[in-house]
């Protein structure tokens, strides 16, 4: 029998009980705060404040940075030229620059995790200068889809992400992949990150709710994981392949729909009905694989694609 999930609910804070004052949110800037401080100056910022994090109360640098010095981390998505424009109408209507991106120094530069449209939006306009909250720690980086609220990202973005993320982290040092389950948010998102690397066009979504119930962070290096994941996204292109002659025979016999991939998908899932909450990622897809090879589409009907109707397919 399964064991069955717990579900913790998070606990009522009382009023006003958590983190600092307004008052205790003060900061003086000396010790590594000062230093910093310094290499801003030095790299031709400026420091207009620093104050206590009234959450976490860990210090942060109100800074003026020169914009040529600041770019988004080398791992996140690209910007959507569409918010980026929107963002410009903004700031000229209001004829104000009022929300600082998130900065950490990187060498001589500065890198950000939340603010990539905002800084661009304020580069196409122009400006020379760009307000960042700088912060001392620069695993913030890696923090990137928590942190990144003002455009949400879709399965495509997270997933491209998380594994350009995971091989930088990689690349640092000899961390668990499972370590940075916080970063990375969800399992999926690394082999999707790869599935789309290979194939852009990828319809991710079909996949996204199977690879949930059986995709979990592997305890691993990241350096091993990576190699695991590079395995797992092979063989999910190789069902993909298969599921993608299937709608194309099924077009060819008239049926015409939206869901005909998430249809498909769904007829060769081996746990569709399943109640169990473990499984063998390799076991299941393999079960799909030859699933695939045996689909009969002269056994679909048109209503049996019609009764897969509901929410359209999530955007990749």
């Amino acid at each position: 029998m399964a064991k069955k999930k717990v579900v913790r609910r998070r606990k009522k804070a009382q009023p006003a009980s958590v983190g600092l004052s307004a008052g205790e949110t003060k900061t003086t800037i000396a010790g590594d705060l000062q230093a910093l401080a310094g290499e801003v100056e030095k790299d031709g910022g400026a420091v207009l404040g620093a104050y206590r994090d009234p959450f976490g109360a860990k210090d942060v640098l109100l800074v003026a940075l020169p914009i040529d010095r600041v770019d988004p981390t080398p791992y996140q998505r690209d910007p959507s030229d569409a918010h980026v424009k929107r963002l410009m109408t903004v700031i000229e209507k209001i004829g104000e620059f009022l929300d600082p991106v998130i900065a950490i120094r990187q060498n001589d530069r500065y890198w950000t995790p939340n603010g990539n449209h905002r800084l661009q939006a304020l580069k196409r306009l122009g400006g020379r200068s760009v307000v960042a909250l700088l912060l001392p720690d620069s695993q913030v980086a890696f923090k990137i889809l928590a942190l990144n609220t003002e455009k949400a990202h879709n399965l495509r973005e997270k997933s491209l992400e998380s594994i350009r993320m995971a091989r930088e982290l990689a690349r640092l040092g000899k961390a668990k992949e499972s370590d940075y389950a916080f970063e990375f948010e969800q399992a999926p998102y690394l082999t999707l990150g790869i599935t789309y690397e290979q194939r852009p066009r990828l319809s991710g979504g079909a996949y996204h709710p199977l690879l949930r119930r059986i995709d979990d962070f592997l305890d691993e290096p990241l350096s091993d994981a990576l190699d695991e994941r590079e395995s797992r996204a092979a063989t999910l292109l190789k069902i993909d392949d298969r599921v993608g002659s299937i709608v194309e025979r099924l077009k060819a016999r008239g049926l015409t729909s939206p869901y005909l991939k998430p249809f498909v998908v769904a007829r060769i899932n081996p746990i569709r009905f399943s109640k169990s909450t473990s499984f063998d990622f390799d076991e299941v897809l393999e079960k799909m694989l030859a699933a695939a090879g045996k689909f009969n589409v002269d056994k679909i009907k048109p209503e049996d694609v019609a009764r897969t109707g509901g929410a359209p397919p999530e955007e990749d």
